[in-house]
C-alpha cells in the first residue's frame, strides 16, 4: 500500500496505529507533543516533522488520537489552515457532543471529519481481532476503508459524526460496570473469607450465561415486550436490597447497587413488577440514525 497517512499522538496506541501503517507499507508521517516518543517509528521509516500543521499538510488523510477530544480540538487548532482540503479523523474517547463540536472545527476550516472510536487495546492493532468504529459521511469511509483495514476489523456506524462515541460510550459503560462489579464482589467475598482463587470460575460461571441475557433484554426492549416475565422487576427488587445491606454489613459503598435499586423501585411503583427487567429501560425518544 503506498498511501500517504499522518498520525498525530504518539502514545501507546497513537505508535500501535502509526505501526501498523508502516507494517503495510504505507507513507507515514508523524507528529508528538514530545519528539522522542517518535524515536522508534523513525527508526522504521516513518517522516517526523516539528508542527502538528506540517504533519496534516502532508497527506490528505491525518489520524488524531490523543487523549479526549478537547486536546484532538486544541491539535487540529494548532494545525490551523493545514486542515482545508484535508480528511481528518479523531480517534480519542469522548462524549458524542464533542465530535460534532470537533466536525464543525474542521469543517470551518475547510476540512472533512470522520470520528472514530478505538474498540479494542494496543497490541490488537493490526489484526483482524482489532475493532474499529467510524461515524460521519459514508464516503469518506468507503474511500479510505482500505486504509483503516490495515489498522482493524472496522464498521461503519452512521452518518451521524457523534454515533461512533455514542457506540463507545454505552460499550464502555458495559465493560466498566461489570468489571466494577467483579471489584466489589471480590471485596465482600473477601469480608467473609472467601478468597479470589475460590470465587473466580464461579463468577466465570455468571459471565458465561450473561450473552443469552443481554440477548433476550435487548430483544424485549427492541419489540418493547416485557410480559412473560422470567426475572421480575420485583424479584430484582428484592435481590438488590439483599446486595446493598451484604455490601453495607461488609462495611463497602453500595453507591451502584443504589442507584440500581432506584430503577427497579420506580418500575415497581408504576406497576410493572410483574414484567421482565427489560422494563426499566426507558422507550427512546427518537429512532436512531439508520
Amino acid at each position: 500500500m503506498t498511501t500517504t497517512v499522518s498520525v498525530l499522538g504518539l502514545g501507546p496506541m497513537g505508535q500501535a496505529l502509526a505501526g501498523a501503517l508502516l507494517d503495510a507499507n504505507c507513507r507515514t508521517t508523524v507528529w508528538n507533543r514530545t519528539a522522542a516518543k517518535a524515536d522508534g517509528l523513525r527508526a522504521r521509516g516513518a517522516l517526523w516533522v516539528d508542527t502538528a500543521a506540517e504533519a496534516v499538510a502532508a497527506s490528505r488523510l491525518t489520524l488524531v488520537n490523543v487523549v479526549d477530544q478537547a486536546a484532538v480540538d486544541a491539535v487540529l487548532h494548532a494545525a490551523g489552515d493545514a486542515i482545508s482540503g484535508r480528511v481528518i479523523v479523531g480517534l480519542a474517547s469522548d462524549i458524542p457532543d464533542s465530535a460534532h463540536r470537533t466536525a464543525e472545527l474542521v469543517a470551518d476550516r475547510g476540512g472533512r471529519y470522520l470520528d472514530g472510536a478505538i474498540m479494542t487495546p494496543t497490541d490488537t492493532i493490526g489484526t483482524p481481532s482489532a475493532s474499529v468504529l467510524f461515524a460521519g459521511p459514508k464516503d469518506l469511509f468507503d474511500e479510505y476503508r482500505p486504509v483503516f483495514d490495515v489498522l482493524a476489523t472496522v464498521s461503519w456506524v452512521g452518518e451521524d459524526v457523534g454515533r461512533a462515541a455514542a457506540f463507545d460510550m454505552a460499550l464502555l459503560d458495559v465493560f466498566w460496570t461489570s468489571v466494577s462489579g467483579f471489584v466489589h464482589a471480590l471485596a465482600v467475598a473477601g469480608a467473609h473469607g472467601i478468597a479470589p482463587a475460590e470465587l473466580l470460575p464461579h463468577a466465570n460461571g455468571i459471565a458465561a450465561i450473561l450473552p443469552p441475557v443481554f440477548g433476550e433484554i435487548a430483544e424485549r426492549v427492541e419489540a418493547d415486550r416485557h410480559g412473560d416475565a422470567s426475572a421480575s422487576v420485583s424479584s430484582a427488587a428484592a435481590s438488590v436490597r439483599h446486595l446493598i445491606a451484604a455490601s453495607r454489613s461488609a462495611g463497602f459503598d453500595a453507591g451502584a447497587l443504589d442507584a440500581f435499586r432506584s430503577y427497579v423501585d420506580a418500575a415497581v411503583a408504576a406497576g410493572y413488577g410483574a414484567d421482565e427487567i427489560s422494563r426499566i429501560v426507558p422507550k427512546r425518544v427518537t429512532a436512531p440514525t439508520p
